[in-house]
């Protein structure tokens, strides 16, 4: 990506701060001007102060030099606050952006790429657009501008004398274009490897549990070390070619000042200029040089943040697979039909030709080997995936006709894997919905978890711990279920939902369960036949199809795979 589709993509960001950047140019102005001040008052310091030694002046030099800095400081203020206020508020406004972005991708998107490395985009590659965007932008505009108007002042003064010392900057150019290009291969790697420590952190942090019960501190320590190791040897390699700009720089420069000293030295002697004239000549081309070598320098770094926009905008480009339907679905969910549905992820196919019809105030639980296709299914329900062949209606309507959230908001799904946030327990049961005490309370009292919930220290507003760790399982799993009957959704998805549990409190919740799902359709993963006895329909799966189905009593009768089944789960 070129540097300028880099800066287009950025300026729906950067418009739209006027006043802003009024304010910025009116600081780079002062600090331009008192720039080329100070080198315009070394011919009458040297002229008429020490050489006609004219007594007025004791007065005005440092009086105007006094001024000049105030101007200097004030311009570099100003400049410096209000591009500060546009950098972060740009780079706040990215990072949100690329988190709904993220957010709102498919789960196929979400389930390629790990957490640490969407993490790292959202973190260090935005922070590496922040440093450029509030600090080397700002100062690279800044640097030009100075450059500019002292050439333009040097020129002013002896345009001869100019050349020589000006011959060197296109020499510059060639020597930091090689630079450049390398930079931005070093730092394409070295935020990728980045994203890679960022990952091993994840994990490292998300399973400490597993690491602790395994002994393997030590080995997951060395596996980051070696990655660490990597990162830090990447970002050397980044150094050893970035410091090359400074030194290249400074000979070239002190190339050029000899020269201007030589030629003017002759000048002077030949009184074709005067000292002060020289001083003031040598003490702008000495200036020019300075904001000269800090854009190089900044025009090196620049290729950082290129590359780290480039990886930003790459997820801004990803097209989602799965699209939004015309239709808000605002009405219960009475009617589900698979009609000859498979689904393919790559050469696996997860699902096979799935016919099934479900209505409301019915009980549908799915069960077989593991692998046999239940999830996928579920997965299909809440558009996670689309279908490869066939079509999945609901409500008589192609389900790919609503939109995701509609569709969302009517389905409520408890997973074996229990998620708990770092909020107020009231909060994760309503989780998503604004808070209504006495309707958490109704939803923890069917989830046989008031009790609990209520000898916590602050009741049901005490904040959970990250991953619910101030709660034991059962009591994570009860707050999940508190959770779906919170959100009155008209489809119950209940995988193995009371695995944690004990024979009692499985049984009131079951019972509780089957009370307020009377009118809604309800679909069960199963792993424990006590969970699915009662159902109206059981689905056997085996290798992405229906196998057998019937009710519990039918299939013990007519399946000798339920049959097995039914031994290895405790019948």
């Amino acid at each position: 990506m070129k540097f300028s589709e880099i800066n287009k993509r950025f300026w729906p960001y950067v418009k739209g701060y006027k006043f802003h950047y009024a304010m910025v140019l009116l600081g780079i102005i002062l600090t331009v001007t008192s720039t080329a001040g100070t080198a315009h008052i070394m011919k009458p310091l040297m002229d008429n102060m020490f050489i006609k030694k004219e007594p007025e002046m004791l007065y005005i030099i440092p009086s105007l030099l006094i001024i000049i800095y105030l101007l200097k400081s004030a311009g570099r203020y100003i400049q410096a606050v209000f591009t500060t206020h546009i950098g972060l508020h740009i780079v706040s406004r990215l990072r949100e952006d690329l988190l709904l972005k993220m957010v709102h991708m498919d789960m196929g998107f979400l389930y390629a790429n790990r957490s640490g490395e969407l993490i790292s985009r959202i973190t260090n590659d935005i922070a590496r657009v922040q440093y450029f965007v509030s600090r080397m932008l700002p100062e690279l505009i800044q640097e030009t501008f100075t450059v500019i108007a002292l050439v333009g002042y040097v020129i002013y003064l002896n345009a001869s004398l100019a050349f020589w010392a000006l011959f060197v900057m296109p020499v510059v150019i060639l020597p930091l274009i090689k630079i450049t290009r390398r930079l931005k291969k070093l730092s394409h790697r070295s935020q990728e490897k980045n994203a890679d420590l960022m990952t091993r952190l994840t994990e490292v942090f998300n399973n400490s549990e597993i690491i602790k019960a395994n002994a393997t501190e030590e080995y997951e320590h060395q596996r980051f070390k070696d990655e660490n190791e990597r990162f830090f040897k990447l970002n050397m390699k980044s150094s050893y070619t970035s410091e090359l700009v400074s030194p290249i720089m400074e000979i070239i420069a002190a190339v050029g000042l000899a020269a201007v000293i030589f030629i003017g030295g002759r000048a002077v002697y030949a009184e074709e200029m005067s000292v002060g004239e020289f001083t003031a000549f040598l003490t702008a081309v000495g200036l020019v040089f300075q904001p000269l070598r800090r854009v190089s320098a900044i025009y090196s770094k620049i290729q950082d943040a290129q590359a780290a926009s480039e990886r930003v905008f790459h997820v801004f480009d990803m097209e989602n697979s799965i699209q939004d339907g015309p239709n808000v679905l605002n009405e219960p969910i009475k009617h589900l039909q698979f009609d000859q549905v498979s689904l393919q992820f790559g050469e696996k196919k997860a699902l096979s030709e799935i016919d099934l019809t479900i209505n409301a105030g019915q009980t549908i639980a799915l069960v077989g080997q593991s692998g046999g296709g239940k999830s996928s299914l579920i997965n299909l329900l809440l558009r996670f995936y689309d279908p490869s062949e066939g079509s999945v209606s609901l409500n008589h309507q192609n389900l790919k006709s609503y939109t995701q959230n509609s569709l969302r908001h009517q389905i409520a799904a408890v997973s074996q894997r229990v998620y708990i946030f770092q909020d107020t327990l009231a909060a994760n049961v309503a989780y998503g919905n604004e808070i209504d005490e006495n309707r958490v309370k109704d939803a923890l009292q069917k989830a046989d978890a008031l009790d609990f919930a209520l000898a916590l220290p602050e009741g049901i507003h005490t904040v959970m711990q990250e991953f619910g760790a101030n709660l034991s399982g059962g009591q994570r799993q009860r707050i999940a279920i508190a959770r779906a009957i919170y959100k009155q959704a008209s489809l119950l998805i209940l995988d193995e939902a009371t695995s944690a549990l004990d024979n009692e409190s499985e049984k009131r919740i079951q019972s509780a369960l089957e009370a307020y799902a009377q009118d809604k359709i309800t679909i069960i993963i199963a792993h424990r036949l006590s969970t699915i006895t009662h159902a109206d329909t059981i689905l056997y799966f085996e290798e992405g199809q229906i196998i057998a189905r019937g009710s519990h009593k039918e299939l013990l009768e007519t399946s000798e795979n339920y049959r097995r089944l039914a031994g290895e789960m405790g019948e």
